[in-house]
């Protein structure tokens, strides 16, 4: 009974293995071509790149739609501006140039043997040269109804005080545009903003059309304007406050070599009497 029973279970077993293999052996080259053809899918194209927008409010669409007002703002600030950097290199090209006098006059002029050949050694479109030229004629042509009444020494020492203080006046040239474009440029740009403001606010309201995105350019755009004045300010601000120590330092020498040269020539009177 019990083997008849077996028997039974193995016959049912080998009928379930028979049904089973050929769905497994069906269900494998389906899979296979699925895979396949998975390869072989082409890869999804890539999404194209998002062109980069330009700005509509820039300096560039100010300077293309500005009215004359926008435009002679930002003219003046470029005039300005061109003024302050070329008075800035040229000063320090002139006190670059002084100081350099002043050390090789340090060194040379009162090692010469007289005067007349110090004052030959010397630069003749300098400043020193000038300044020694100016005290030896007056000590030479202490002369007249009206100079005799004033005594020699004063009378030279008029003549090289009134030659320092015209060499001064050159060095310090310019220094009057740069405290100004300093002191003016921020509000000549505060008012193109302002110009623009109301432009742009006056457009709007015509329009119709007072949204953030509407508003936000427009008054964005009229902000460069402060932008560039205060770019025009800060240079002229800084280079002014630089000039003005550099050019206390280069008239100190100017007045130290003035200085010795009177001694010089109060001493040469006195050895000539």
């Amino acid at each position: 009974m019990i083997s008849r029973i077996s028997a039974l279970f193995a016959a049912i077993a080998f009928a379930a293995t028979l049904a089973v293999s050929p769905m497994a052996q069906a269900q494998a080259p389906a899979d296979a071509a699925s895979a396949v053809a998975a390869d072989a899918a082409p890869a999804p194209a890539a999404a194209p790149a998002a062109k980069k927008e330009e700005n509509p409010y820039g300096l560039m669409h100010t300077l293309s739609h500005g009215d004359m007002v926008s435009k002679g703002v930002l003219g003046l600030l470029l005039i300005m501006s061109m003024g302050s950097w070329y008075i800035l290199f040229t000063k320090l090209w002139d006190t670059q140039k002084l100081s350099s006098e002043a050390k090789e006059v340090r060194a040379t002029f009162f090692k010469k043997a007289n005067l007349a050949e110090g004052v030959k050694g010397l630069n003749e479109t300098g400043a020193f040269r000038y300044i020694a030229q100016s005290a030896i004629e007056a000590s030479e042509h202490h002369e007249g109804a009206l100079t005799e009444n004033i005594d020699h020494n004063t009378w030279v020492t008029m003549n090289i005080d009134r030659s320092v203080a015209e060499v001064q006046s050159r060095v310090q040239g310019g220094l009057g545009f740069l405290a100004t474009v300093g002191s003016t440029s921020p509000f000549i740009g505060l008012f193109g903003t302002v110009w623009g403001i109301l432009q742009a606010l006056t457009a709007i309201g015509v329009a119709g059309q007072a949204s953030i995105d509407k508003v936000a350019g427009p008054v964005g755009e009229a902000l460069i304007m402060t932008a560039i004045g205060l770019a025009v300010a800060v240079p002229a601000v800084l280079g002014y406050n630089w000039l003005v120590n550099r050019n206390k330092s280069v008239i100190a020498q100017v007045r130290a070599f003035a200085g010795d040269l009177h001694g010089v020539l109060m001493g040469n009177r006195q050895v000539k009497r």
